[in-house]
């Protein structure tokens, strides 16, 4: 008896399509494009429950007509190619004749379609068998409703992610499309909720503001260059500005969007000199080459492309790059590179220290004090938060405040300590000379102080005399709503305000220089990529995000009753050597290593 047996149609049909549907974004991706091939110049999605139980594109494209609707569900059937020549320089996003039957053969399926306002064609289908056809009335274009997918393929089903993240996934792909065709009016909706509804945009830079906002826009370059046959257009982020939010990366060769880290890397490689090593810039790059010269059929979702020539491709994006980022000084962008090392136990000396240890914090003065540190006459230093007070706080009473419940002090050795550029603090004990991260150190403070206010409820923060806007993104937004409760325990006391904007009406106040918006809307950004979990990760990451945007920066100038203030508190931590991201804090050099490196041993 043979071994080796055919398959069953409907077996090779849920095959195939786990190539080009892999999970609902899969599908929104595949019924945009084709509406976008069939000539559309408005395209509506909705979807619920991230798309797993519903996915309904509409469009006023070009529309079918009944044999026309009836072979677009058989596989390989499609209007795009006639012979395996019209593969060099196909210019469609689809070609293939895939995408429609392999979301019929895992999904139900409704096409109705006319190619001219009034009769039309319903087609419904499940698990890619048709089982009705009927004439309909409607409007010129098509309207595919896709439902219960993956409901015939349990095992593709059960690896379906949280309705969450399905829908950033959808989010996400929806971006991409909007940033691509800036010549189609998009509307996408979740769950009866608009995330966005974009008029044809002009250029973009426009696109791009209207999507995520004009202060992401102007953050941006122009690209623009051509060199031999290879033109490079697009936005790159300002060196000065790379760092401060989430980063964005498109890419689209010949109109496609696709994955290559070759482009990128060459992109970023034009930021060398210009940024901090480590910093990762936003790029969105369109590239444009002879049809001939690249591959589009290369991968299943046709996310990847062949070069013919890939070097000369990668030249002409760095070269681009470099010249649209020429205007600016390197060294202005450089900042300030952070010195790092094994960690190692230390221990203050005996001489030359001051008691000066409350025995229990004031969590709203995450220096150890609440308000403005003091120096060594006990007066307000001279940086405190009369000069460093963020946008919308209310000014210092010019009487002194009322104190109660004032904590009596418990010894603790605090050696002198002395800044070195603003960014380490230094100071000398019995084993050698100690250089103390100030970031970094207080990031680690925030970060175990955060997680117990997430575990515990507390909530200090300061009232702002003039609440904060912000305008968010659509996925900044959805970030928001996910951990909505979560910050409000940090002392984000934050309104709803219309669409994805936000009153901040009170903050947390970790230091005098505490920016709150910017802390805010970074936080956001990078949590915008956050994944579902469990709620104790979820709350590490929440804090983590939040202590590393709201520490103190390098740069910043600490008086001596602030360097005290954090010594103190880094001496407090569980973990007091690395920050939250596992980078050390603190570096010794022993009196050994100095002598030997003075070539006195």
């Amino acid at each position: 008896m043979p071994r080796i047996a055919v398959l069953p149609s409907a077996v090779a049909d849920q095959i195939a399509a786990g190539e080009v549907v892999e999970r609902p974004s899969s599908a929104v991706k595949e019924l945009v494009e084709n509406a976008l091939d069939a000539g559309a110049t408005a395209v509506d999605v909705s979807v619920e429950d991230g798309g797993r139980q519903l996915i309904r594109v509409s469009d006023d494209g070009s529309g079918m007509v009944r044999d026309d609707a009836l072979l677009a569900l058989e596989r390989h059937a499609t209007s795009k190619i006639r012979v395996a020549l019209d593969l060099v320089g196909v210019a469609s996003f689809g070609f293939r004749g895939e995408a429609l039957p392999a979301i019929c053969s895992v999904s139900r399926l409704v096409v109705e379609t006319a190619p001219d306002d009034g009769a039309g064609t319903a087609v419904h289908a499940a698990g890619g068998t048709i089982q009705e056809v009927r004439d309909i009335a409607r409007r010129r274009g098509t309207t595919v409703v896709v439902s219960q997918l993956f409901y015939n393929a349990p095992a593709r089903q059960k690896f379906l992610r949280g309705p969450r993240s399905e829908w950033r996934s959808i989010l996400e792909t929806m971006t991409t499309i909007a940033l691509n065709r800036r010549d189609v009016r998009l509307t996408l909706t979740h769950d009866g909720k608009c995330a966005f509804a974009l008029p044809a945009a002009a250029s973009l830079r426009d696109r791009v503001a209207a999507l995520w906002g004009s202060a992401v826009a102007d953050r941006m370059v122009d690209v623009e260059d051509v060199r031999g046959t290879v033109q490079v257009s697009g936005l790159a982020e300002r060196p000065g500005d790379v760092g401060t939010a989430s980063r964005r990366t498109f890419i689209t060769v010949n109109g496609r969007v696709v994955r290559d880290n070759g482009i990128l890397r060459a992109a970023e490689t034009a930021y060398r000199s210009t940024i901090t090593a480590g910093l990762r810039p936003s790029l969105l790059l369109e590239v444009v080459v002879p049809a001939n010269s690249v591959d589009v059929n290369v991968h299943p979702a046709k996310a990847e492309v062949r070069f013919l020539d890939r070097w000369t491709v990668e030249r002409a994006v760095e070269e681009a790059v470099r010249r649209a980022l020429g205007t600016f000084d390197a060294s202005a962008a450089l900042g300030i590179r952070r010195w790092s090392a094994n960690g190692a136990a230390w221990a203050p000396a005996a001489a030359d220290v001051e008691l000066l240890r409350p025995a229990a914090h004031d969590a709203a003065g995450l220096f150890g004090e609440q308000g403005a540190a003091r120096d060594d006459g006990g007066q307000a230093s001279s940086d405190s938060a009369v000069n460093g007070r963020p946008r919308g706080m209310p000014p210092e009473p010019e009487f002194p405040p009322v104190v109660a419940d004032v904590v009596p002090l418990a010894p603790i050795v605090v050696p002198p300590l002395m800044q070195l550029r603003r960014t380490w603090m230094m100071f000398e004990h019995d084993e050698g000379m100690v250089l103390i991260d100030q970031h970094s150190a207080h990031e680690r403070v925030l970060y175990e102080r955060f997680m117990g206010m997430l575990e515990r409820g507390e909530a200090p923060s300061q009232r702002l005399l003039f609440p904060l806007t912000l305008h968010l993104t659509p996925a900044e937004g959805d970030a928001f709503e996910a951990h909505r409760e979560l910050l409000a325990r940090l002392g984000f006391e934050v309104d709803g305000f219309g669409g994805h904007t936000l009153l901040v009406n009170s903050v947390p106040m970790p230091h005098p220089r505490f920016d709150a918006e910017r802390c805010l809307r970074e936080t956001l950004a990078a949590l915008t990529g956050d994944r579902e979990g469990a709620a104790h990760a979820k709350h590490e990451r929440l804090a983590a995000t939040v202590a590393c945007k709201a520490a103190v920066k390098a740069g910043d100038e600490l008086s001596q009753g602030e360097m005290r203030a954090l010594f103190i508190a880094l001496g407090d931590t569980r973990l007091p050597a690395h920050d939250v991201h596992g980078r050390s804090t603190i570096v010794q050099l022993s009196w050994p290593e100095l002598e030997r490196r003075f070539g006195r041993q």
